[in-house]
């Protein structure tokens, strides 16, 4: 019989996505967010953002280990939230409560993440540098108005579509993997 601390053991000497029984529940709280960031307000804007999106950024994490990407996940999360934490919300005309219920919504992801990978890592800087730019270029050049706010909740759509299709891929990799392990060599 295995003790706590050889499944602990265990668990860190495998793939991480193989021990993080959370990743069951990321879709239903994914799910909750990505309603909500459409229900707080309008029609999303049809307008650019002053700052590219990332897509290369997540094409390169998803040939990285899975955590890395469980990191990359958790602190994407944690940088659209401090999005939503800026000192001037007044032009906003969302739907507050429903604002509140996204952002605790998406504090359940990270709390969650938190229990797959290490407090003390953290994902590329390049991520951070992308929500800094977004941030500077969108709601401190403006002053927080309300097309800037849209283009925030709109870039934060995209994001949480992107994260959603890194926890599909993480969870797809990691079923296979298990299919692979349990597969005894007679049936290879």
């Amino acid at each position: 019989m295995i003790s706590w601390t050889g499944l602990f053991i265990l668990c860190g000497v495998l793939n991480p996505a193989l021990c993080c029984d959370w990743l069951r529940h990321y879709g239903h709280y994914s799910n909750i967010s990505l309603t909500l960031i459409q229900l707080m307000g309008g029609e999303l804007t049809e307008e650019e953002s002053p700052v590219s999106f990332p897509y290369r950024l997540y094409r390169q994490i998803r040939n990285t280990e899975v955590e890395s990407q469980l990191v990359f996940i958790r602190d994407g999360l944690e940088l659209i939230s401090g999005l939503y934490l800026h000192d001037n919300l007044s032009s906003v005309t969302w739907n507050t409560e429903k604002m509140t219920h996204f952002l605790m919504s998406l504090n359940r992801q990270i709390d969650g993440l938190n229990t797959c990978v290490s407090m003390n890592s953290t994902a590329d800087n390049r991520l951070s540098g992308y929500y800094r730019r977004l941030k500077t270029r969108t709601l401190s050049h403006t002053g927080g108005s309300t097309a800037s706010w849209e283009l925030i909740r709109k870039e934060t759509k995209l994001h949480l579509d992107q994260l959603d299709l890194l926890v599909a891929s993480i969870k797809h990799s990691s079923a296979a993997s298990r299919r692979r392990s349990t597969t005894t060599p007679h049936q290879q």
